[in-house]
């Protein structure tokens, strides 16, 4: 974790507001996020890497943790990220993944 990826986390989540989710549901949420998340520094940026700079900045945060890979819808997006030995799953290939470890 790192406090622009929470921020832009809660930015999200809050965007897309409805009747079963409510802004105390996305701070309560993000609060746990927090809580049992690892505080991750990054000490070098890859910029410019990806066309937007807040996927940049997951890479970044990918690398200065030495993630394995990153959970995404948008791998076309992310792709540049083999560049720099971090794999880009889709959410169901990844939980396929966690099932055969």
């Amino acid at each position: 974790m790192s406090v622009p990826l929470v921020v832009e986390y809660e930015s999200a989540l809050l965007r897309h507001l409805s009747p079963t989710r409510r802004a105390a549901d996305v701070a309560s949420f993000v609060d746990y996020l927090c809580l049992v998340g690892h505080k991750q520094e990054i000490f070098f940026l890859w910029r410019p890497l990806l066309r937007d700079p807040n996927d940049d900045m997951v890479v970044e945060l990918a690398v200065a943790s030495q993630a394995d890979a990153i959970v995404t819808h948008n791998l076309r997006d992310f792709s540049a990220a083999a560049s720099l030995g971090i794999r880009v799953l889709a959410p169901g290939p990844f939980l396929l993944h966690l099932s055969r470890r």
